[in-house]
């Protein structure tokens, strides 16, 4: 056996021998696998023109290699950002200045910010068990109307009163009766103690259960458009059995201890961090970075309660520096695939610095311990978070002698249920869908009001959409890589290029121009879908315009190969670590090769246009609403609710795609050849601003770009 027990400020143990191997992707070859694309926010790209950036000829970069450097990207910048993490706090005061910002964060992030109504619990006994040490008590009580919370609450007998108190948080260990029916063993221990002890069921594996896998295999992209996680939930039944324990007389609400493993240790992180009822934590393996998550390639291995949805782009050590001061116990295991000893280990020196800065010197309120286990409570992990509890809820140092196995004998799982079946009225299995507080709707029925309106989206774009766009422009370095157009050489002059849009992040594009053109002619940039290029010319939509107008033909990141369920969930889930989405990114894209086209390839932007089919067109829609250069955007099928759409974190917090696409206007707006119904509000909005007449619907691209023939204009 080894054992790692840390209380102090050190580089400790091994990290993985090797990186666990990432899921093997399916190849799918439908068009339509461009799942999720982004809106973006353009501050970075003013002043392009100043960074010198070169052209080259080379040779062709490969496809394969640009999406390979486009995913260690997302590595890289997982890295950097647990690299940074609490880096500014060198002070007590420092933290402090910062620490109730953080709180809200953290709140916001877990879609908890407000908090809910505290309704009434309804809480109820509905059957009890008597034992010799203990009486157990059947609970249910409503965290929020219809919400569901079971579990089981035992009292121990002949302890003086009123009792510490211990809430036990459950992992994923799947049974119909809950999951407190297969960790009732860390229940019963501490109730023959002297500690009262709630066990709670998780949402998933509960007797009233709801999903908590959505984007890991369910393909619920719209919960990160939501900010939804399943850890909120868990976070608020936590709060709420909190609430419930203080009605308890039994019960002493200033010793409170809370501990849990897998999923069940990653909420009490949180519940610790946002409520300071909670007076000692000890949570099990359950500790990471998003660095090491990111860099072993960990996302087809963890549940969506694992994580917050990092709008704010920070670390995980954050969370333990606001339980600081309060007892904090890390156990883990060295050998856990999906918690590896980098991560952990990090946490616990990033969170010491804090803890230390409270103590004033070595704080003995931290400390960490790890042995050569797998994702397990081992006996060992078991006995040190018991004597950690005792130490600081009991005041009592009595080592705890390890047990090979429970001293006390299990119930059966139909003797703890707490429910004969679920509640009429129950809605835990829709809660991800109507937990998080949306907006109620603008109707502006004013120019001046719709303008109002319409200045707070792009607010709420940066703020909550956004924020991880790039401060800083970075140098195109522009690379052709062919002069050869294939038959398309006998309409326009061709050429195929790629640059930098983010650091090792390159991206393919094709340029038409005409031969001989009259005057200036428009440009229109074409956002192309992933798996949506079948043969190398696929030029025929555009054959009426090659020589009236210069094409844009933007592959962006992700775009060129089609990618497989798998390999699209591992990257979607990935980048939502580090803030934002393949869609976010993509828009970023869009926005580079606006940029590039104008600042580096001189071309005029007096009419500049962007089109986009389906999916596409939602990029095609946010880089135009986020660069006023663009003169229109043509849209053909597009999506029209980012409940189905593409994924952006929090954007429905925000807008939907039919007020975000009237936020173009004045600009122009056109869809080809009908306006979708849900694009009805659109027009709405238009009509009651006075902007009515940005809104057309065009037979094709060339009656779009005003080429010679007469728009329709939409009925009014």
């Amino acid at each position: 056996m080894k054992l790692r027990c840390t209380a102090c400020r050190h580089s400790a143990g091994r990290s993985l021998a090797s990186s666990q191997a990432q899921a093997q992707s399916r190849r799918v070859n439908s068009p339509g696998l461009f799942h999720h694309r982004a809106l973006v926010l353009i501050p970075a790209l003013a002043g392009l023109v100043a960074l010198g950036c070169v052209t080259r000829l080379v040779a062709q970069e490969s496809t394969a290699q640009r999406h390979a450097t486009a995913t260690n990207h997302l590595k890289r910048v997982a890295r950097e950002m647990s690299a940074r993490c609490l880096e500014d706090v060198r002070t007590l005061e420092d933290w402090q200045r910062q620490r109730a910002q953080r709180r809200r964060e953290l709140l916001d992030m877990l879609g908890l910010d407000p908090l809910p109504a505290r309704t009434p619990l309804h809480a109820r006994v509905t059957g009890t068990l008597e034992r010799p040490s203990y009486r157990l008590e059947k609970v249910v009580f409503q965290s929020s109307p219809g919400l569901y919370v079971t579990g089981n609450f035992y009292v121990p007998r002949n302890a003086p009163r009123p009792l510490p108190a211990i809430l036990y948080l459950c992992g994923h260990s799947p049974h119909p009766r809950g999951a407190k029916t297969q960790y009732q063993d860390r229940a019963q221990w501490f109730a023959a103690r002297g500690y009262a002890v709630l066990i709670l069921d998780t949402l998933e594996f509960a007797e009233v259960a709801g999903p908590h896998h959505g984007t890991h295999n369910l393909g619920f992209w719209h919960w990160l458009s939501l900010g939804y996680t399943p850890a909120g939930v868990e976070v608020w039944n936590a709060i709420r059995a909190l609430d419930y324990l203080e009605t308890r007389r039994e019960v002493d609400r200033t010793r409170i201890g809370l501990t849990g493993i897998s999923g069940g240790g990653a909420i009490t992180w949180y519940t610790a961090a946002v409520d300071e009822r909670v007076a000692v934590a000890a949570p099990s393996c359950s500790t990471f970075t998003y660095g090491s998550q990111a860099e072993h390639w960990l996302a087809s291995g963890q549940c969506d309660c694992i994580y917050y949805v990092n709008t704010y782009g920070w670390d995980f050590p954050v969370v333990g520096a606001l339980i600081a001061p309060r007892p904090l116990f890390i156990l883990s295991g060295q050998q856990d695939s999906i918690f590896p000893p980098d991560g952990y280990h990090a946490v616990f020196r990033r969170v010491k610095r804090v803890y230390d800065l409270y103590a004033g010197g070595e704080s003995d309120r931290v400390r960490e311990v790890d042995e050569a286990v797998p994702h397990s409570d081992s006996p060992l992990l078991l006995a040190e978070a018991r004597q950690w509890m005792a130490r600081w809820l009991k005041n009592d140092p009595t080592p705890v002698p390890l047990e090979a196995k429970p001293a006390l004998p299990p119930e059966e799982p139909e003797d703890l249920a707490c429910l004969a079946a679920p509640p009429a009225d129950a809605i835990n299995d829709r809660i991800h869908d109507e937990f998080i507080a949306l907006p109620a709707r603008a109707r502006p029925r004013t120019r001046a009001a719709w303008e109002k309106r319409r200045d707070e989206v792009l607010a709420g774009l940066r703020a909550k959409v956004f924020r991880w766009f790039p401060a800083e422009p970075i140098p195109f370095e522009t690379q052709v890589t062919g002069h050869r157009g294939g038959w398309s050489a006998r309409y326009a002059d061709f050429k195929e290029v790629t640059f930098a849009t983010e650091p090792g992040v390159r991206i393919r594009t094709r340029l038409f121009k005409p031969k001989n053109p009259p005057g200036h002619p428009p440009l229109l940039i074409v956002v192309k879908p992933g798996g949506d290029l079948v043969y190398s010319s696929d030029f025929d939509e555009w054959l009426p315009l090659f020589e009236r107008c210069s094409i844009l033909v933007v592959h962006p990141r992700f775009s060129e190969v089609s990618l497989g369920d798998a390999e699209f969930t591992d990257l979607e889930r990935t980048a939502a670590w580090t803030g934002r989405t393949l869609a976010a990114m993509q828009v970023w894209d869009t926005l580079r090769a606006i940029a590039w086209a104008v600042e580096q390839e001189r071309i005029p932007a007096t009419r500049m246009a962007l089109f986009g089919r389906g999916e596409a067109g939602v990029l095609a829609l946010y880089a135009a609403l986020l660069d006023e250069r663009v003169d229109s955007v043509i849209l053909a099928e597009p999506p029209a609710s980012h409940w189905r759409g593409p994924a952006l974190l929090n954007v429905l917090r925000v807008t939907d795609l039919p007020e975000a696409a009237a936020a173009v206007a004045p600009r122009g707006l056109v869809f080809l050849r009908a306006l979708p119904a849900g694009f009805a509000e659109t027009q709405t909005l238009l009509k009651r601003a006075g902007r009515a007449r940005s809104l057309r619907v065009a037979g094709s691209l060339a009656e779009a770009l005003d080429l010679g023939r007469p728009d329709r204009v939409a009925a009014r």
